[in-house]
This record gives structure tokens, C-alpha cells and sequence, in this order.
């Protein structure tokens, strides 16, 4: 069984988790083997935990390469072509003679069962899932198939993840771990490092400052000695590919770190980590790339945090702009930061525009999470409204009362 990359992404919420898990179990073929095709790192994202600020920072979607997967806006096509795949090798000709080895059939039954994990994700039907994907792990055991141990153990953790369970992830995390790296693979591979940031970003939300900023620290490290050691290799040993995917997994090490830092509020290290974020994706996959777009998006929110509104102004501008230009699937999220910018700027009007703007597309695409802090922010323009008109009919009285006692002669 061929091993898929663990999932080179790391999740900014449940529901793209969930996404990510339906996604990468689709590649899964009845044969005898796993393909997969190779992941690509996306720059991140994630919202930024503000607790006095309107912005949302952009729910990142890990993206997939081009190709990885097939029928992706038709999944009744996918759905029927795999139970005629799974009726073709259930339901064969009596006189056909089944050649497969036992090996082979329990590692097929492996592969159904993940199937039907991935049926069940589908539907939203988390229970049912981990069932089957508990049953995968157990058969995986029974057969010493350490490639697919590995590989389950990874589903199952982030399915942990999107129920909630982040004890649970943690375990399943670091079982994934420790039987790649009992079975040869090094510490700095990058599979190791994903799950080493997926750890990280956990302790992080358990509030687990020393081992997260551990965790974050050991990723950094690892990624950015990798990258030198590519700069040594003779130009016919370097692969393209693994230098890119390993700048890619720092650039999305250091925003997960920068979201974390926001969320303690130590802002000035979180403005020099998302500028490392974004600068890499840039380079890596341009200025108009959906992730750089978010990463521009990001720094501008943590600036107007700071105080800096001239300067979150200018970002967020940018990156709307381009957003409009390349249809960002996120656009409305990116629409609601620059209205707050807005509002912090005391521009009220072009922000209630802005925001209904925003409010309109969340609609349309059925984002509730953005649509209820996009009505905070339009509730939060309001009482700045009422705050402002407040304190100018106090000036107002007080200049009359003023002219009142002290007449010009």
C-alpha cells in the first residue's frame, strides 16, 4: 500500500478539516495499492483570535494539486463510479478465479473500509466514520501494513480534530509519529514536521504555551536547516519539488505561529512572522495567489490591532483589490477585515457598505460563522455611531453654554 502524504496542511477550523479529510480519502483506488497524488503546502489560514476587533482573518482552504482529484464538483459521479468499482470486484464471474493473495485481500479490505470512512465524512456522519476508520486501523495491525497504520491513524487524528477531541488527535498524532519514525523515517522528513505543526497548533488551543512554543520552535529550526542544506546538494542531486514544498510548510509554519502569537497578543512578533509568511508564499506562488491575498489580508488586521490604521488601510486596500481581480473564493472575509479597518479608521459610511457587501456573499455561500461576526461588526459601526453623534452634541452644548456665560463684547 503506497502512502499518501499525511496531508501537507494544517487546519484553520474543523469545517475545512473536514473538507481535507473528504478530499484526501478520494484518492483512494479498490486496487491493491493507495494512489495519491502529491500535496501541495498552501500558506495558510486561519482567523485570528480578537477579542475587541471586528475582523475575521480568512478561513484558509488547504488546496490540493491540480488533478489530485477527479468528478470534485460532481461527487454523485465519483460516489456511483466507486460502488461499480466495489460491485465489479465484490460481484465477479463465478468462473473467474479470485489470484489475489491474502496479503492482497486484507489490504483491499483495508482500502473499502476506508471507503466507506470517507462515505460517511460525506454525509457528516463523524460516528460512523471513526468506526470504520477503527476498524481499518485494527486490520492494519493484524497485518503489520505499517504504511497503512501510519496512513489511518493520521485520518483518524484529524477527525479527532473536528470532533473537538483534541486529547484524542494528540494521541493519534503522535501514534502516527512514532510508527514513522520507528520505521526508518527521519525527523526532519517533512511528513514528521506536518504532524510535529499539527501538534503545535493543538497545544497551542489547550493553552499549553512552553510545549506549542516548543513545538513551533522544533518546526522552524528542522525546516529552515533543511532549506540550507538544498543550498549544499550539486545542482543535479536538488529536487525543485521538496525545496518548495519544504519553503512552503515554514511559510505556513510561521503564519500558524504569527495566529498563535495574535491570539496571546504579542502582536510585534505576530507582524514579523506574517510578513515571513508572506513573503514566501509570494515568492513561492505569487501576489495574486488566494493564500497571499489571505496573508496580506492577515497583516493588515494585526496592524490595525496595533493602532497602525494608515498602514492596515493601504494592505487590506491591496488585497481586495486583487481579490476582486482573481475572484478569491473568500472574498466576503476579506471584504468584512477591510470594513473594519474602515470603521477603525472612522470612515462609518464606506465601512456599513462594505460590510453589507460582505454580508450579501457570505449569504450566498452559506458561511454563518462569517455572516454572524460580519452583523457584530455592522451592530459595532452603529454604536460608534451613536458614541461619536454623543460626543459631538456634548461639544455642541458645552460651546453654546460656553457663549452663553462669556458674550463677545
Amino acid at each position: 500500500m503506497a502512502l499518501p502524504a499525511a496531508g501537507r496542511v494544517i487546519f484553520a477550523n474543523k469545517r475545512q478539516m473536514k473538507h481535507y479529510i473528504s478530499k484526501g480519502l478520494r484518492n483512494l483506488s479498490v486496487g491493491s495499492q493507495i494512489h495519491a497524488c502529491a500535496q501541495s503546502i498552501q500558506c495558510l489560514q486561519t482567523a485570528t483570535s480578537q477579542s475587541n476587533a471586528v475582523h475575521v482573518i480568512v478561513n484558509r482552504r488547504s488546496q490540493l494539486s491540480d488533478g489530485c482529484i477527479s468528478n470534485e464538483n460532481n461527487p454523485s459521479n465519483w460516489t456511483n463510479a466507486m460502488w461499480a468499482a466495489i460491485a465489479f470486484s465484490l460481484f465477479r464471474k463465478a468462473e473467474e478465479e479470485d489470484t489475489r493473495t491474502e496479503s492482497q485481500k486484507k489490504e483491499d479490505e483495508i482500502i473499502l473500509l476506508l471507503k466507506r470512512a470517507k462515505l460517511c465524512i460525506m454525509r457528516g456522519q463523524m460516528n460512523g466514520a471513526s468506526d470504520y476508520l477503527h476498524q481499518a486501523v485494527a486490520l492494519a495491525h493484524q497485518t503489520n501494513n505499517n504504511q497503512a497504520i501510519i496512513y489511518t491513524y493520521s485520518l483518524m487524528a484529524n477527525l479527532a480534530y473536528v470532533q473537538g477531541q483534541s486529547d484524542n488527535a494528540e494521541k493519534l498524532f503522535k501514534a502516527a509519529m512514532s510508527f514513522m519514525l520507528s520505521g526508518g523515517t527521519p525527523q526532519d522528513d517533512n511528513g514528521v514536521i506536518e504532524m510535529s505543526l499539527k501538534l503545535a497548533t493543538i497545544y497551542a488551543g489547550q493553552n499549553k504555551s512552553e510545549l506549542a512554543e516548543t513545538g513551533f520552535q522544533f518546526c522552524t529550526e528542522s525546516l529552515e536547516s533543511k532549506l540550507e542544506k538544498f543550498k549544499e546538494l550539486p545542482a543535479e542531486e536538488q529536487s525543485e519539488e521538496l525545496r518548495k514544498e519544504t519553503r512552503l510548510l515554514l511559510g505556513l509554519t510561521l503564519d500558524s505561529h504569527a495566529r498563535y502569537m495574535a491570539s496571546i497578543h504579542r502582536l510585534n512578533r505576530a507582524v514579523v512572522d506574517y510578513r515571513g509568511a508572506l513573503k514566501i508564499c509570494q515568492e513561492e506562488q505569487g501576489e495574486t495567489h488566494p493564500q497571499s491575498l489571505v496573508l496580506l489580508s492577515d497583516l493588515a488586521a494585526i496592524l490595525d490591532l496595533q493602532g497602525r490604521h494608515d498602514e492596515a488601510l493601504l494592505l487590506v486596500k491591496q488585497a481586495v483589490e486583487l481579490s476582486r481581480e482573481a475572484g478569491h473564493p473568500d472574498q466576503h472575509v476579506l471584504l468584512g477585515n477591510m470594513a473594519g479597518v474602515l470603521m477603525h479608521n472612522g470612515l462609518f459610511e464606506e465601512a456599513v457598505k462594505l460590510y453589507k457587501e460582505a454580508l450579501a456573499l457570505a449569504q450566498s455561500v452559506g458561511d454563518e460563522e462569517t455572516v454572524e461576526r460580519i452583523r457584530e461588526g455592522l451592530k459595532e459601526v452603529g454604536n460608534r455611531r451613536k458614541a461619536q453623534d454623543a460626543e459631538a452634541a456634548k461639544s455642541e452644548t458645552e460651546a453654546a453654554k460656553s457663549e452663553t456665560e462669556d458674550p463677545e463684547e
